[in-house]
């Protein structure tokens, strides 16, 4: 096998990020989540085992639908507390060189125009190391926390993300030309006026007439990651993302679902092979398949079943509380993320409600490997095989140790046998992975906001969809 496996860190800024109850073991630190000097740690860990990344998730909102009530969620600290994930990009750039910081971001919570200038300002920072991971949010709590008073139909969300990265597009690629930015001190021109133009964006559920505010980042647009995995999910992702993340339980359906995206995504007009796929997985392993063992049971005592099943309910919109432990998980249309019904109620596994806590006590939605090194190395090995995925976003059970475990002893292995990264490439995150230039590839969507008479052009002949590009000096 020539092929590189990759690595990403699935994290949050909080704690119990997916294993709930653990907080509670002696060696977890992810109470830590407010201390920089916590991140820092744990980015150069991450750095020193040439991860990808660092993917920091995020909700808006709480889980409130197991049992009708948030209360287990805060008794076990289940994603809440939680801090804003952007404002972590900067100091963990200042502790590493190489490692990409993934941040989660949704489109239904926050105006394209001022996001924009928040993403672009970390890439600054960053030296072009962000991502933005898309997502369209699935908790009820967080919309009416800000006044929608719920959350758009499950399709509806990705319309209305489409437009959104659209406006993003407009403003990173097409705001600022090239050259734009001068720092002419003789001539006292910091910035060409003909260079900047403004999006005159009016679509069907933004308007955004002006200019992008900031000047282009190393990268323009950052990396784009997206979890999609329900159809529409799937559509946005071929279209759009050069990362994607799949939670899927088993072999069977990550190989399925590996396929079917990798031809949505060439269907796009867009290489499969550039496209990254990454599947959740937990690692729990030692030196020996003994010690392994001993250390999950170790961790299993500490999980916590209505915790468990609180992040199943919020995330299938089922309030599994309401059934008995015996009782088999069938399929129920809610409003929430759609791939997590279809996976569990209508995958190869038939799951009771008990096996349904137990299995995401730790790691959530990804399978959790347990055994030796040597075993470890060969699980992965024999899944990239099996299914064509890329890579593993790694969730812990106990942080850090969970990660320094991996990179103590699962990296090494598998750079031994020659299937891992033995050192970054140069560059910002885009470079780093896929080695070719900072910017997307011609072949993604943005590149048509480039050329500023081409869109020019094409909006004119689109009608009222948008008003047309106009320069500062027009």
């Amino acid at each position: 096998m020539s092929r590189q496996i990759r690595f990403n860190a699935f994290d949050m800024n909080c704690v119990g990020h997916q294993s709930p109850g653990l907080w509670a073991h002696p060696r977890d630190k992810s109470w830590k989540y407010k201390d920089l000097d916590y991140w820092q740690d744990l980015a150069r860990t991450l750095e020193r085992g040439i991860f990808d990344g660092v993917f920091i998730a995020d909700v808006i909102g709480y889980y409130d639908v197991y049992k009708g009530s948030n209360y287990h969620a805060i008794e076990q600290a289940a994603q809440i507390p939680v801090n804003d994930p952007l404002q972590l990009a900067a100091p963990i750039a200042l502790a590493t060189e190489h490692l990409g910081i993934g941040i989660t971001a949704s489109t239904s919570f926050e105006h394209p125009y001022t996001f924009a200038r928040r993403l672009s300002t970390a890439d600054h920072h960053t030296k072009g190391r962000v991502g933005w991971n898309i997502v369209t949010s699935y908790l009820e709590s967080g919309a009416k926390n800000i006044g929608q008073g719920g959350l758009r139909r499950h399709d509806n969300r990705y319309e209305v993300a489409a437009e959104y990265v659209e406006v993003l597009y407009k403003l990173f690629e097409g705001s600022w030309e090239e050259g734009a930015v001068q720092r002419d001190r003789d001539r006292r021109i910091f910035t060409d006026p003909s260079k900047v133009h403004e999006i005159g964006h009016k679509g069907k559920y933004f308007e955004v007439p002006g200019y992008h505010l900031s000047e282009p980042s190393p990268q323009r647009t950052p990396v784009l990651y997206q979890a999609g995995a329900s159809g529409p999910g799937k559509t946005f992702a071929a279209g759009h993302a050069e990362c994607i993340f799949v939670a899927a339980p088993t072999k069977s359906v990550l190989k399925h679902y590996v396929a079917d995206i990798r031809e949505r995504i060439a269907a796009a007009g867009r290489d499969p092979k550039k496209v990254f796929i990454y599947t959740l997985i937990t690692i729990i392993t030692d030196e020996t398949e003994e010690k392994a063992q001993k250390k999950f049971e170790d961790y299993k005592s500490y999980v916590s079943y209505d915790g468990s099943l609180t992040f199943m309910s919020g995330w299938s919109g089922i309030d599994f509380g309401q059934y008995a432990p015996t009782d088999v998980v069938e399929r129920i249309e809610t409003n929430a993320i759609h791939s997590f019904v279809e996976h569990i109620a209508g995958g190869d596994k038939s799951w009771t409600i008990d096996e349904l806590a137990q299995f995401g006590g730790i790691g959530g939605m990804g399978p959790v490997f347990v055994g030796s090194t040597e075993r470890i190395a060969d699980i992965l090995q024999e899944w990239v095989e099996d299914t064509d995925v890329d890579g593993f976003n790694i969730a812990y059970a106990v942080t850090p140790d969970s990660f320094e475990d991996i990179v103590g002893h699962i990296v090494p292995e598998l750079q031994k046998r020659g299937v891992y990264p033995t050192a970054y490439k140069p560059g910002t995150l885009r470079e780093k992975l896929f080695g070719d230039g900072p910017y997307l590839p011609v072949s993604h969507p943005a590149n048509g906001f480039r050329d500023i008479e081409a869109v020019k052009r094409r909006e004119a002949e689109a009608g009222d969809a948008s008003l047309p590009l106009k320069s500062v000096g027009a």
